[in-house]
């Protein structure tokens, strides 16, 4: 899937449903830590390249030395860093961030496990074209200890939740979201990582859905054909 046309606006991707798409759309893939999510991806595009319906053409990230980018270079991708304490201002950052993702021309950029909220810039370029992660079930438990205000809360259930990033904490249009049981015996540890399995499957599952589809945002509602 080449990138979006001129006539598409943020927030929209075409793609004819029945058409096996002739190009896979192009993903930037950011991380902060251990890169797992990055890792389902990789393993979901190299089990099925053309099927998949996407390629990560550049993974980024906010700090050096960090496995998600050891994943990177061994997939043989090319890898970027944007340190906030690199700028002389959050605004100065998000723009360089931005920027620096502009360049490898992505249809999507995903935030897997990126642990920076960004800015304006960002947004007015990426804005509709991001695909976040949370461990919640999105409205309730946003911020980051989406999981620990679960447990403290009482929740019998709760999850993941992929959606799109806007100017907000987790807030944006909500894509998909998977269900994990809360037991009795969890702690925050054993409860988090029983969440990272579906949010895994989830979040591949929704790139590629996206990539090979298209999609259009109406309000708060993600339409894929």
């Amino acid at each position: 899937m080449a990138s979006p046309p001129p006539s598409v606006t943020p927030g929209t991707m075409q793609n004819t449903p029945d058409e096996h798409p002739r190009t896979r759309a192009r993903l930037v893939v950011l991380v902060s830590g251990s890169g797992t999510n990055l890792q389902a991806l990789l393993d979901a595009i190299a089990a099925d390249p053309q099927g998949y319906g996407a390629q990560v053409v550049a993974v980024g990230a906010d700090r050096d030395n960090i496995a998600g980018l050891e994943r990177a270079a061994k997939a043989g991708l090319p890898t970027f860093v944007v340190k906030v304490k690199d700028h002389a201002t959050r605004e100065e950052w998000d723009r360089v961030l931005a920027a620096t993702i502009a360049a490898y021309a992505p249809d999507l950029v995903v935030s897997a496990g990126f642990m920076k909220i960004v800015g304006k810039e960002f947004l007015a370029l990426f804005g509709g074209r991001t695909v976040n992660t949370h461990p919640a079930l999105l409205p309730s438990f946003p911020g980051a200890h989406g999981v620990r205000d679960a447990l403290a809360y009482g929740a019998k259930v709760t999850g993941c939740t992929v959606h799109f990033v806007d100017d907000g904490v987790d807030t944006g249009p909500i894509i998909a979201q998977g269900v994990v049981e809360v037991r009795s015996e969890d702690d925050e540890a054993a409860l988090h990582e029983r969440i990272k399995e579906v949010e895994r499957t989830l979040l591949v599952e929704v790139v590629g859905r996206l990539a090979r589809h298209g999609y259009r945002i109406e309000g708060r509602k993600v339409l894929i054909p």
